[in-house]
């Protein structure tokens, strides 16, 4: 079970994203605080697996706390919660698990809580992020998030379940500095995640695999590598 800290100075947005966590199995204790004060008192006195801050509450904001528990020996995992998209820079260079726009979704927090649940498991693993610009705001984005990569000449567009990003980085720069992250060159102009995928046809006059609901063509060419790919993941039994 995930023991939770949430801090928004607003307590209708404290109980509202409490309710929402109180309905996932995999939440434990709820704690509350109305400010960055009771916060930093929660955590010195309850077991805290993460904390959901709001970024803009006065006097100590979701950010100051995340500096000030960053010091600790085993730091709670962080989620910012919040209606400002600006900080998403700052945010994640302090190590955010996840980053919330306000309303929260509940289908979104329980991304968040899955996240959560990864880096416990891992041993407080921090994510890989990638720098992102979007209609001039530089976002943050988790490299595990993103499900397939589309080359765009000297460009790749990453693809995520919530937008694109173009970036000025060839795919093949891509497929050589991912690879150990589970991501496989399957055409010339297509990279996937393993770990993204829905099914293949590798059998089909036309071989192709579905990625995050796409439907993505695999040359001839990058089809053997698929196989043996899929050949080492197999699972077998044992003797």
């Amino acid at each position: 079970m995930i023991n939770v800290l949430v801090a928004d100075d607003e307590l209708p947005a404290v109980e509202e994203l409490a309710f929402l966590l109180g309905r996932d199995e995999r939440i434990g204790a709820i704690h509350r605080a109305i400010s960055g004060a009771e916060a930093l008192s929660a955590l010195e006195t309850e077991s805290v697996d993460a904390v959901f801050l709001d970024i803009h509450m006065p006097a100590l904001s979701g950010l100051d706390i995340a500096r000030a528990i960053s010091r600790s020996p085993r730091p709670p995992a962080v989620v910012f919660v919040t209606a400002d998209e600006d900080c998403a820079l700052e945010a994640f260079e302090l190590a955010a698990v996840d980053y919330l726009l306000k309303p929260v979704r509940a289908e979104r927090l329980a991304r968040s809580v899955s996240r959560i649940s990864e880096l416990i498991k891992d041993g407080s693993k921090v994510p890989e992020m990638i720098t992102v610009d979007q209609g001039g705001t530089t976002r943050m984005i988790r490299r595990d998030d993103v499900s397939y990569v589309q080359a765009q000449g000297d460009y790749a567009r990453l693809h995520t379940a919530e937008a694109s990003y173009l970036i000025r980085v060839p795919l093949s720069d891509l497929e050589q500095q991912w690879a150990e992250a589970g991501f496989i060159r399957i055409h010339r102009s297509y990279l996937m995640s393993l770990n993204h995928v829905g099914h293949m046809k590798l059998a089909a006059a036309r071989p192709s695999v579905t990625v995050a609901g796409a439907e993505l063509p695999i040359s001839r060419r990058h089809l053997p590598a698929v196989r043996d790919k899929l050949e080492a993941t197999r699972i077998r039994p044992q003797g």
